[in-house]
């Protein structure tokens, strides 16, 4: 088949493994851990940029929406301020990127707090933010900025050691005619896969290396269609980044909160309890769109006091949360976004050992106080219980711990010791103390550090499968 050949002519010569460990099947690629350090960073930032981010209006599916679906904001739009005959095509040259700077982007995301970043290397336009061989005169070293966008960032993240890089792809584009042939014969031809998306999958692993690939976009074809099963037993096998890659699992109809590495399950998925399995909780800053747009108002983007709250639900219920900003199409990340990343940064640097390399803790949310969260960290047989909001009375009452005589309670970022009492077998009552302006300065919620109890830290309500650790 031509994916394979073309990943043989991308792929170094290498000797023969001596055993194939995982097959192409989802019994055997499902039960592939999924590598300890996803589990570690808990926060990562998406970034939604492709074409979609000239006309910058209504969401990044505006072609589907002007030219697909032709919704009247989006037809309205475009006879208003367009000429005739004008194209989605035609927005391709005005990706200009003039102002875009990879070490700039990466410097934001390090301030951020964030440990993983996933760029759209190509959305459901088609279009690639790299100069891929399989997409002739649609990608950005042809067309717009004329530049490899995909490979600055990614060497501009990989000088933080500490970031993590990744690339989204799209399985399918809307308006490719392989594509639509394939669906006109019920995906019993695989054209398109075998021409097109696949062979791309293999050009951006080899060239980019990525530590995630998130795939998504299956045009309602099945895992058998896209070959998808073949692909990661080559990805787990024999690529470049076998041990440490790490997959979600949007690979086909049917494939998702189902197969692949970590479950995704919907956008801006947040189930509230612990799962058994891996996820990831991918969301947006902005409510109404991945991409950006110029007609968003304050109102529909997400406060601080949002984005900390997604963090500390997601995490205590043992998933990551994956953050998007939308860049503009000249390469600039708005201000309102910068703002939001470096907010989250100065949380995380106070309260960030309450997040990273955690594990959920036997509750998630407390039993007597609303808006209090549980981490915990078995080396040091500590609980973190993160509160959202600072109580009048500067006393909180906590229902699940179980103290001991030896039990101590700090407060994250505040020096000393704080004073409790103990409420019957389970619960505890925390004086907080008093702050000064300045110590209330990342106001947007509070850790409560309690080691000694008198339990152990790490009694699960379910026991992990394979990918869960």
């Amino acid at each position: 088949m031509l994916h394979l050949v073309v990943a043989l002519l991308l792929a170094p010569a290498q000797p023969a493994a001596a055993t194939v460990p995982y097959e192409p099947t989802w019994e055997s690629l499902d039960a592939r851990p999924i590598p300890d350090w996803f589990d570690d960073v808990k926060f990562g930032i998406f970034i939604h940029w492709g074409v979609f981010s000239v006309p910058s209006f209504g969401s990044e599916w505006f072609w589907w929406y002007w030219q697909g679906r032709k919704l009247e904001p989006y037809v309205s739009f475009m006879s208003k301020n367009y000429p005739p005959g004008f194209s989605y095509e035609d927005f391709g040259p005005q990706f200009t990127a003039e102002f875009y700077d990879p070490q700039q982007w990466a410097d934001l995301l390090k301030e951020s707090g964030a440990k993983y970043v996933v760029l759209t290397s190509k959305h459901h336009e088609g279009y690639t933010l790299w100069g891929s061989k399989f997409s002739w005169n649609w990608n950005a070293l042809d067309v717009g900025s004329k530049r490899d966008l995909v490979g600055e960032l990614a060497d501009a993240i990989r000088q933080h050691t500490d970031l993590h890089f990744g690339l989204y792809h799209s399985l399918f584009e809307w308006f490719n005619p392989l594509f639509l042939a394939d669906k006109k014969n019920a995906f019993q031809t695989c054209y398109f896969p075998n021409s097109k998306s696949l062979p791309e999958l293999y050009e951006i692993v080899m060239k980019y290396k990525p530590e995630i690939l998130w795939s998504d976009g299956d045009g309602d074809a099945p895992d058998t269609y896209w070959n998808s099963t073949g692909f990661l037993a080559w990805l787990y096998n024999e690529s470049p980044v076998k041990d440490i890659v790490v997959t979600n699992d949007r690979w086909g109809s049917g494939c998702i909160c189902k197969h692949g590495g970590y479950y995704t399950c919907t956008d801006r998925y947040n189930p509230g309890h612990l799962l058994p399995h891996k996820w990831e909780n991918c969301m947006t800053i902005d409510k109404c769109s991945w991409g950006y747009r110029r007609n968003a108002l304050i109102s529909e983007l997400l406060t601080i006091e949002d984005l900390v709250q997604e963090l500390v639900e997601t995490v205590s219920c043992g998933g990551n949360l994956l953050m998007n900003i939308g860049p503009t199409h000249d390469g600039r990340i708005p201000v309102v976004f910068e703002e939001r990343l470096k907010q989250m940064g100065k949380w995380l640097k106070v309260n960030g050992e309450a997040i990273y390399s955690t594990k959920p803790w036997r509750a998630q949310n407390d039993s007597i106080t609303p808006g209090v969260w549980y981490t915990c960290k078995s080396q040091e047989q500590s609980v973190y219980a993160i509160f959202l909001k600072w109580p009048t009375s500067c006393k909180i009452i906590l229902g699940e711990p179980i103290s001991s005589e030896k039990t101590e309670v700090q407060l994250v970022g505040y020096e000393g010791e704080l004073k409790w009492l103990s409420v019957g077998e389970k619960g505890m009552i925390v004086l907080l103390p008093t702050l000064c302006p300045s110590q209330m300065a990342v106001q947007w919620g509070w850790t409560l550090k309690i080691t000694k109890l008198n339990e152990d830290v790490l009694t699960h309500p379910h026991q992990p499968k394979p990918g869960f650790q």
